[in-house]
């Protein structure tokens, strides 16, 4: 019977938690969640994740990941429990100018007139006008032609990443950014910035208030281990208004995702 343990159940798992290395709260506390996108293409996931968050390009802005119906299906098996949607979403981000394969010539895309708060993109302009209409078009085409049903239904991270091209303007790069939130909220969806310090200061520099990307929830990538990742949580956000909401750190292979809320 239970009452001929020496220990309670619940000193005797903190008991051999410790023996194992691991911290005693990780005996009732929730587990972390994963992320996943193409590099986990035909390999092993994870299990037992708490949340799951699937990457949707194939690592830049303007393609589909190949696994991402597999992967959908891997994160709707996630066990919930936190504050953390069971399913999310990212997106690669990017501000290629004339460097892309494709680049708007106009405030008009998916059969829609977009209300452009920089002005009129036209022919051959790459500041911010055309950069917001970029974001824009990037995210239509997330939410609609790459496979995801319902795409207002989920929380849609913006992975602000060096690695991708970007404009040596910082304001551009925000408009950028803020058009891709524009066409998420027009379809009733939520966002995020999904970054490190180091590279969102680069990339896009100061966010001023008046900005809608200035309250936008944080997902810091970078840290070192479990423990780094919950001290993580008290860093600052990304911009002057938001709060940061996940942390991130990798282990085993794998990337973990660790909730701040």
């Amino acid at each position: 019977m239970l009452t001929r343990f020496r220990y309670p159940l619940a000193a005797f798992a903190a008991m051999l938690l410790t023996l194992l290395g691991l911290p005693a709260e990780a005996a009732t506390a929730p587990g972390p969640g994963n992320d996943v996108s193409w590099p986990q293409c035909g390999k092993a996931l994870p299990k037992g994740q708490t949340f799951g968050i699937v990457g949707v390009n194939n690592g830049t802005a303007n393609t589909t990941n190949p696994c991402l119906a597999a992967e959908l299906s891997w994160a709707g098996s996630s066990t919930g429990a936190t504050a953390q949607p069971k399913v999310a979403l990212y997106v690669n981000t990017a501000n290629p100018g004339s460097a892309g394969s494709w680049w708007p010539t106009s405030n008009s895309y998916g059969g829609t007139t977009v209300s452009n708060p920089y002005g009129q993109c036209t022919s051959g302009s790459f500041g911010a006008a055309c950069s917001y209409m970029y974001g824009y078009a990037k995210a239509y085409d997330d939410a609609n032609i790459r496979g995801v049903s319902s795409p207002g239904s989920y929380v849609w991270w913006l992975d602000v990443e060096t690695g991708n091209s970007w404009s040596a303007d910082k304001d551009a790069n925000r408009a950028d950014l803020e058009g891709m939130v524009a066409y998420f909220a027009s379809i009733g969806a939520m966002t995020g910035i999904y970054s490190t310090t180091s590279q969102w200061s680069q990339i896009a520099g100061t966010t001023p208030s008046s900005s809608p990307l200035y309250t936008a929830r944080s997902w810091l990538a970078g840290a070192s281990s479990l423990t780094s990742a919950k001290r993580m949580c008290a860093a600052a956000p990304l911009t002057g208004g938001g709060k940061v909401t996940l942390t991130q750190y990798a282990s085993r292979g794998f990337d973990y995702d660790y909730s701040c809320v």
